[in-house]
This record gives structure tokens, sequence and C-alpha cells, in this order.
């Protein structure tokens, strides 16, 4: 394009926004006018003011000082989405090597009208996937060869149905599906068991835990079904709330408490037994500098760990509460998408700016953070170098595998930092971005992509 075409788009656009006093003065060649006296802004840095209001600063009491983290231990079975039903497994022997062992192809991967989001589960050496169009997949765990697949798209349903999720027990696949299914398959064979329609689509993956498995929709009901019958043994209404994020949590279950996060910035506890409630939390954080922390979504899993539950919204709060009343412990202005990962002295957390926090789970002090996004934050579209938009990766996790804090990100890589430190160790390229945490697996990590690849990390 010519210099004088360019001049001819600008001078159309001048036009255009004339009315608007902020365009005007960002045009060039003077093509914007004059308004009366120009303010010159003086020399210095800028400083992104959601970045500023977010901040956390360490605690100096806690300077310098260490902190308590546990061995890694074996893991056998890896059957929910957060590994267990309380959504922790604290330190896991997984990845000592962090080199790919094997790629596969499980099916359709995220596109305009679907997406992956489903945690990979594992047991009895299969590991169990929910593709971008409901198709489960169980692989092998150590070779990647597909065992069986069952495609569970209703049959004269349009596409679009996506979400969901997996979970195991009992010798049961619980396939929770976007379609408004929830399905029960035979954990050797693939075989279709039972299938209970539910009224909208659900979007998080399903929690098992004794003789019910439990699910929340996408207008924050939550669902307790007999994993042997496929019926409703009872549901709990929450507040609907329209505003959500492309995520989805899975409840957690300990004893006869069941934690259900919703989109309306709740978090529930309810009787397993019965669906009574028990108590009520909202994690909601208004906001002047950013539009969506009116987004109050839980997003993130909530983790029960030592009588406490540990939650994050995405508005801004991040929550330690008493199991038993609710009553939060401490919290701390930290928005998220991703679950907290509460492990022997300590709590972290990622945040949806990409700032790792390491926080003290007793008195929720900050140890140290760490901006994983230092260096990868760009800028891309616009026109002639105008209206472009910041871009910064999306990081998914972590989870502590070896004696390292993993985490995944939409850049298409799988991370390793330091848990003491927050030092980069390592860095995986796996090939697409990856928007799903990490699970791990008889001594591998598993990671879901975007182009629906499972990737096995050794």
């Amino acid at each position: 394009m010519n210099r004088m075409l360019k001049v001819a788009l600008l001078c159309g656009l001048a036009v255009t926004v004339a009315s608007c006093g902020t365009v005007r003065r960002s045009l060039p060649f003077g093509l914007g006018g004059k308004e009366g006296p120009q303010a010159t802004a003086t020399s210095g840095t800028r400083i992104s003011v959601l970045e500023f209001e977010q901040q956390l600063t360490p605690a100096a009491s806690l300077s310098g000082r260490d902190f308590f983290i546990p061995g890694p231990q074996a893991i056998t079975a890896w059957t929910q989405p957060g590994g267990t039903a309380e959504n922790l497994v604290e330190h896991v022997i997984a990845g000592a090597d962090f080199t790919v062992a094997w790629k596969r192809d499980i099916g359709a991967g995220s596109s305009k009208t679907r997406e992956i989001m489903a945690p990979v589960v594992a047991d009895n050496n299969r590991i169990f996937v929910l593709d971008g169009e409901s198709t489960v997949t169980a692989v092998d765990a150590g070779t990647g060869a597909t065992a069986w697949r069952v495609n569970l798209h209703p049959a004269g349903r349009e596409r679009g149905g996506f979400g969901g999720g997996v979970a195991v027990g009992g010798g049961k696949v619980f396939v929770a599906s976007g379609y408004r299914t929830m399905t029960a398959l035979d954990q050797a064979t693939g075989a279709v068991l039972w299938t209970s329609p539910v009224e909208v689509p659900i979007h998080g993956a399903p929690t098992v835990s004794g003789q019910r498995v439990y699910v929340v929709d996408v207008e924050n009901q939550l669902y307790a079904f007999n994993t042997e019958t496929g019926l409703q043994d009872w549901s709990y209404r929450g507040i609907p709330e329209p505003a959500r994020t492309m995520r989805a949590a899975s409840p957690a279950v300990t004893g006869d408490t069941v934690i259900a996060p919703f989109s309306s910035g709740e978090v529930v506890a309810v009787r397993a037994s019965t669906g009574q409630s028990m108590w009520q939390q909202v994690l909601s954080r208004t906001s002047r500098t950013s539009a969506l922390s009116e987004i109050r979504d839980i997003a993130a899993r909530p983790v029960i760990s030592r009588g406490m539950v540990y939650a994050v919204s995405h508005s801004g709060v991040l929550a330690a509460m008493d199991i038993r009343s609710g009553s939060p412990k401490w919290t701390l202005p930290i928005g998220g998408v991703s679950a907290p990962l509460p492990v022997g002295e300590v709590v972290y957390v990622v945040s949806k700016e990409g700032e790792l926090t390491v926080v003290n789970r007793d008195s929720g002090l900050v140890y140290w953070t760490r901006n994983l996004n230092e260096g990868r934050v760009r800028q891309e579209g616009g026109v002639f170098g105008f209206f472009d938009h910041t871009v910064r990766p999306v990081w998914s996790g972590p989870i502590l595998a070896s004696n390292r804090l993993v985490l995944a990100n939409s850049e298409g890589e799988v991370v390793a930092f330091d848990p003491k430190t927050g030092a980069l160790l390592s860095t995986l390229k796996v090939g697409a971005p990856v928007y799903v945490s990490p699970s791990a697996y008889n001594g591998a990590l598993y990671v879901l992509t975007e182009a629906g690849q499972l990737v096995s990390i050794r």
C-alpha cells in the first residue's frame, strides 16, 4: 500500500471518529484538529492500573524464610480431575526426566464451536480423555495405544455441545456432557451402562465419591446421581449467573460434605447424603478499573485440605475457609481460573494475569510472587499500528511433580519451576496451546492440548 493511500485511509478514519477526543488526539499529521490547550505527559514508565491494583506484596516477616513441602509420592490412580475427590494431590513422582515420551491424537480439538475442557483421569493402567465433541477414548498409559473409543454425541443433535469431563470409580467411567447427559461406561470395554438426561448443558467434569457422582451444570445446579443406577438422588439449585468464563470446575467431596463452585461467585457446602445446605460464601470483588471483575465465576476447582477449603474466583478473591462453617481464615486479592495447590506449609496459586504466588497456609502472608509472563506479553492486531491489543499467555496448573512446580500455557509449553524460589528450570514445547491442568499417573505427567493430542511426559 502506497503512502498516499495510507494518508487517505487515515483521513477517513479521522472524520469517522471526530467526536471522540481520545482517538482524535491519537491521529498523526494533526488530522485530529485542535481542541484548545493540550496537556503534555511527562516522561516516565507506564504502569498497568489493573496489575497495580492486583499487586501482592511479599511479607517482610517471611523474607528469606524457608518453608516445608513433603517429598514426592507414587500415584497409582488419578481418578478425578483434581486427582482425588478432595481435588488435591500434594506432591507426586512424575515426569522426572521431563521429556516427551509420546503424543497421540485422541479426537476433535478445540474450534469456534467446541472446546476441550476435560482434565485427564487414569486408573488400571489406562488414561481416559474426552475430546471436543463428546468422544471418550481409553488409551494405554505406557504406550498410548487406543483400547476403546466411544462417541457420546446424541443422534440428531447439532454439533456444539462442548464441555463436560470424565471421572472413574468402581469400574466405571462417568462422563458429563455439554449435550445435557450424564453417562456411565464400563471401564474395561467402554460399553454404555446408563445415561441420564439433564435440563441444561454441563461444562464441568464430575466428581465420584462412594455411591454418588456429583456434577454442576451451567445454570448452577448441583446434581447427585447414583453410580449404580444413574438415578438422581437429589439436586441443589444455586443462583443462576449467565456471565461466566470458558472454563468449568468440579465439586470437591470429603466425608458427607460436598463443596460446589458456582458462576455466581458462590462456594456452597451441602450434605452429600441429602443435598441439604450447610453454608455459602461469596468470593466476589468489584474493581473500578476492570469490567471483567463483574464476572464472578469460580472456574477453578475448590480444594479440601486439613479441614480447610481453598477457592479462587475470577473476580479476584482467594480464600481459605473452614470446612465446617465456611468462615474465611484469610483472603487475598487474587483472581484466577486454575485450582490453588496447598502443599506442606504453603499454597501455590497462579492468577489470570500470570502471576505465580506462594502463600503461607496458616497466615495468608505472601512468601514471594513471580510474573510468569515477563518478556512474553506482546501486541497483536490493529490497523497501521492503531487499535492493537495486548496478548499474554494463559497458565494452567500448577502440579508439584518430582520437586518441580509444573504449569502449562496457551503458548504450547509445559514449564517447570523451582517450588522454593520460583526459578525457571525447564521448558517443553508440546505443539499446541494447553488450557487444561496437567495430570499425573504411574511416574508420568499427562497433558491434553487444544489440538486434541494427549502428551505423555516421562
